[in-house]
């Protein structure tokens, strides 16, 4: 058993097939005379560039691959470009080799249909079975290989799933192609490693970007790896232009030490700047349930004591420590013609994804398996997700729980009534879950002051009636909350309730004359001891949002008739442009609506954990300003700002009032998490 790791990176000179001049191509790769990947389209290029991996198993290398390029036609039969054999037995065991695959048409021998560049690595099985095991790109399977013949205590001698972590810092790039009319570009940077991936914020209008971004990798091979990095111009409405290319071999960099990296890139003008640092790994460990690290009492005492109180400023990235036992789940959804399915679990803490062995033919599987994993931020949702392992194609989706870290309750083993993907509603089946928590609350605060981990994977956004009028609704309610106030502080102007504008006007006199700066957060202090008093007396004020939760089940339907009518989903390749604008103003509305209600859920003890931090920082606040002149404040925070890129150049900018409000739930997040309490 062979596994074939295949980089489509781009196609030259490829035949045009549309009346314009040009193709819309994609490729196919078969293996058998079956599909085992399709690439996306790129639409109006001849010279398209794809940056997509995807990964086969070979049971007999002698069997060439299959390439075959078409040219999408929407509403008609997709015109064939030209086709392409790879030969494996031409490759050279666990070496990356670029090849190039000149396409013919078996009818026009003659005929020159342009070349696929490919990057491939052909490596045995055995050397990548474990780590494939645990992290598959799109949870694509092609054979159901001895799954459970894996041993799961030989697996926990080895321990590290992972063999480091790799610290990537990009600040900057200098004499950058220019790409558009105007003579400069809109530049973003794409990272890859392995199946991880990162995409940087764009810069607008540069040549000479600065980004300042920083994000972690997972390293799996001792040896290291490439991370490959390609830059590209943000164009709306029409493909991003490529800029240039460039890689990073971490097998030529030292470790716990970081490096100063100017990039040339190729293909194109300019470099990049980049921070790169290897670390050793974080303990992230898979075991049965017969290896349980909290019921050693010395292995125990030692988790305990690197989160105590005492060791607050050790390692700031490590907050805590979290361990998932997956027992069983029971009365699972039928995913197979025969009434059974293969069910197994991923467990997904942020960019971390463990996977248990799969059960076959089984509604009622146990599992009992361990997961330890390392916490970045205790503000983070464990995932928990259940599939059915099909031949042949993607697995299938069973049910999934979601549960906020702060919420778990230690040591109670719980049944999770699964949900769907949006987590809106129940499917069939539970899942029976034991965790335990264990963090450093001071580590956790100040790192709930910094950025949030952006996720490696996400879903593509797509456009939706009933997700943008939602959204909407969310904007409308928080501008009426400021317009129902200036309508009540105006109606005290106006004096229509006398006895209410005399206690306003006099509030008025007394508050100007004593005003001073450390009232403000004094009063915002009062405004959640308020609330919070009234959530312990049982006068709970916060309502239950019955119109979020009915936009919620408005989209899951809208999601269903979407699944049942994917074929239409072409239509939307047309207009493509005008889906780019509304999904950017449904965003926009998302994101304002959400920053308004948690700023009302800071207020209303919608998280506790973040209430109280709320509480320290105003009472410091008020301290600092009742005790040191204003003037001294702005002063320091003035030469702060001024010489931070003195003391710091690399420094990357961040607000930590917003950092602190991303970790806020909104209204939405809420309401699912009541509608999953309910259940």
């Amino acid at each position: 058993m062979y596994q074939l790791d295949i980089t489509l990176r781009r196609g030259q000179n490829l035949a045009a097939r549309d009346r314009g001049g040009t193709s819309d191509p994609y490729v196919k790769f078969k293996l058998g005379g079956k599909e085992v990947f399709r690439s996306k389209t790129i639409h109006k290029n001849l010279n398209p560039v794809w940056e997509e991996k995807t990964s086969i198993l070979i049971d007999n290398p002698r069997e060439p691959v299959y390439v075959k390029v078409f040219d999408y036609d929407f509403g008609l039969q997709d015109d064939f470009i030209g086709s392409a054999f790879l030969d494996l037995t031409s490759l050279e065991l666990n070496r990356q080799t670029d090849v190039t695959l000149s396409l013919k048409d078996p009818h026009y021998p003659d005929h020159d249909l342009g070349s696929i560049l490919l990057s491939v690595l052909l490596a045995p099985r055995e050397e990548q079975r474990e780590a494939t095991m645990l992290m598959r790109k799109s949870w694509k399977r092609s054979s159901k290989f001895q799954t459970q013949s894996l041993r799961l205590s030989d697996l926990h001698r080895k321990s590290q799933l992972w063999r480091g972590i790799v610290s990537v810092t990009l600040i900057e790039g200098h004499e950058l192609k220019a790409m558009d009319a105007n003579g400069l570009s809109d530049p973003y940077v794409k990272f890859r490693l392995g199946h991880q991936k990162y995409k940087s914020k764009i810069v607008p209008k540069t040549l000479n970007p600065q980004w300042r971004e920083q994000f972690d990798f997972h390293l799996y091979e001792e040896r290291g790896g490439i991370i490959d990095i390609t830059v590209w111009d943000k164009d709306a409405g029409k493909k991003d232009d490529f800029i240039g290319r460039c890689q990073v071999d971490l097998s030529t960099l030292s470790k716990e030490q970081t490096h100063k990296l100017e990039m040339p890139l190729e293909e194109g003008e300019g470099y990049l700047v980049l921070l790169v640092t290897l670390t050793a790994s974080a303990a992230v460990t898979i075991s049965d349930l017969s290896v349980n690290s909290l019921e050693d009492p010395k292995e125990r005492e030692e988790i305990l004591k690197r989160y105590s109180p005492m060791r607050m400023f050790h390692n700031m990235k490590d907050v805590g420590f979290l361990q998932v036992k997956v027992i069983r789940a029971e009365a699972l959804m039928a995913a197979d013609v025969t009434g059974k399915s293969d069910p197994f679990c991923v467990v997904e803490l942020n960019n971390d994804r463990l996977l248990t062995h799969t059960v076959y033919k089984n509604l009622n599987p146990e599992w009992n398996k361990i997961f330890t994993i390392n916490i970045k931020d205790i503000h983070s949702v464990l995932e928990v997700t259940v599939y059915d392992e099909d031949r042949d194609r993607s697995a299938d989706f069973l049910g999934k729980v979601a549960i906020p870290l702060l919420s778990i309750q230690n040591g109670e083993q719980k049944a999770y009534v699964l949900k769907n993907k949006q987590l809106t509603g129940p499917t069939k089946g539970v899942i029976y879950l034991e965790i335990d928590v264990i963090f450093n609350a001071v580590k956790a605060s100040i790192r709930t002051l910094m950025p949030k981990e952006q996720k490696y994977i996400e879903e593509e956004n797509r456009l939706s009636k009933q997700l943008l009028l939602r959204n909407f609704i969310r904007m409308k309610r928080c501008v009426m909350v400021l317009i129902n106030a200036a309508y009540y502080i105006n109606s005290c102007f106006d004096w229509d309730s006398p006895p209410r504008s005399l206690a306003a006007f006099l509030l008025f006199l007394f508050v100007v004359w004593n005003f001073e700066l450390y009232m403000i957060p004094l009063a915002l202090l009062l405004l959640l001891a308020w609330n919070y008093f009234l959530i312990i007396s049982g006068k709970d004020n916060r309502q239950h949002d019955t119109v979020v939760e009915d936009m919620l089940e408005d989209e899951e339907e809208e999601d269903d008739r979407d699944d049942k009518d994917s074929e239409k989903k072409g239509f939307m390749n047309k207009l493509y442009a005008i889906q780019e604008v509304c999904v950017s103003v449904q965003n926009v509305l998302d994101e304002v609506a959400s920053f308004g209600e948690r700023i009302k859920n800071t207020f209303n003890w919608t998280v506790p954990f973040l209430s109280w931090l709320a509480i320290v920082a105003l009472c410091v606040f008020t301290i600092i300003l009742y005790f040191i002149p204003l003037r001294y404040i702005v002063l320091v925070w003035g030469i702060n700002k001024f010489t931070k890129k003195l003391r710091s150049p690399y420094a990357i900018d961040n607000n930590e009032l917003l950092d602190f409000l991303s970790r806020v739930p909104s209204d939405v997040q809420v309401v699912g998490k009541k509608k999953k309490k309910r259940r």
